[in-house]
């Protein structure tokens, strides 16, 4: 009988542990924001290759090891990023985010912390190996990661800005290192800059009674919705003119012509949405400008491909 008791004992045990460890797992991976981190890894290798590389072969791309080193800098420095900013902002994640909070509890916060000085070394020391200019592209990449959470993300305007810069950091990165300057590449980072700008407002409309709470001034808390909707529907009609401008003087084709045009009528409902707002609406223009996003680097990697065939 107390054979019996203590196998179940041990049996229950070991599902707690290995629950436990999956728990940690998840929280570490949440915390480190990985998903956003794929994402953003998926986008940086599409537009690479058939925005900024557009005259290299296939082959010579897949052995380009400096541009896969500088693409795993750029991972390792968004998941620090991503642990930093979790770190500073726990007190308010625990109001906004508390399943997330929850999981993240089951790693303490100087585990966290091993992470993010780990992960930046790492990405720092790779980046040496490859070239002093990549180094210091990194180290100022790094800084203003960990100064944006400290001390950036409650300052009005500002917050949004740097988030959004912070984004694009590393596609001006690669846009630089092959010197594909033109006004085709100028507009679509205008683009995707202003929908970005977008969607980090609408999303602090959501957050907007917490941001104030906590200290974070933002456009939503400091303007009121008035002014919000006015500010947001006037950055959609910029990014529609941008978007018009791309499709009638850039002599764009295929996949992405569709995508520009598409977004006309994405960027019309989401100010009329904008314009009957409350908080129903808002999440879901939060969530059609997302996806409108995921579906741009869908679009390109089509573009790409049908171009190379």
């Amino acid at each position: 009988m107390n054979s019996e008791k203590e196998t179940f004992q041990s049996k229950n045990y070991i599902s707690k542990s290995l629950f436990y460890r999956f728990s940690q797992f998840v929280g570490f991976l949440l915390g480190a924001r990985f998903f956003v981190a794929a994402l953003l890894t998926f986008a940086l290798y599409v537009s690479t290759f058939f925005l900024f590389n557009q005259d290299e072969s296939f082959r010579k791309f897949v052995f380009d090891f400096k541009v896969h080193g500088i693409i795993f800098c750029t991972v390792l420095t968004i998941l620090a990023g991503g642990i930093i900013n979790q770190f500073y902002d726990l007190e308010k994640d625990h109001v906004v985010k508390p399943f997330r909070t929850r999981v993240q509890s089951f790693i303490k916060q100087k585990y966290f912390l091993y992470a993010y000085l780990a992960l930046s070394v790492i990405s720092l020391g790779v980046a040496w190996m490859i070239s002093h200019n990549v180094f210091v592209f990194f180290v100022v990449y790094q800084f203003f990661m960990w100064f944006y959470s400290h001390k950036l993300s409650r300052i009005l305007i500002l917050n949004n800005l740097t988030f959004v810069s912070l984004t694009l950091y590393p596609f001006f990165g690669m846009m630089v290192y092959y010197e594909t300057f033109s006004k085709k590449v100028f507009l679509m980072a205008v683009f995707l800059f202003l929908i970005l700008l977008c969607i980090d407002i609408v999303k602090d409309t959501l957050t907007r009674s917490v941001d104030k709470a906590f200290g974070y001034t933002t456009i939503p808390n400091y303007f009121k919705s008035r002014n919000t909707k006015i500010i947001l529907t006037s950055l959609l009609a910029v990014t529609m003119a941008v978007s018009m401008n791309i499709i009638t003087k850039t002599g764009i084709t295929g996949f992405m012509a569709y995508y520009f045009a598409g977004g006309l009528f994405v960027m019309i409902l989401c100010i009329y949405l904008l314009l009957n707002a409350s908080r129903r609406t808002n999440f879901f223009t939060l969530n059609v400008l997302r996806f409108w996003v995921f579906v741009g680097i869908i679009a390109m990697l089509l573009n790409g491909i049908e171009h190379k065939l």
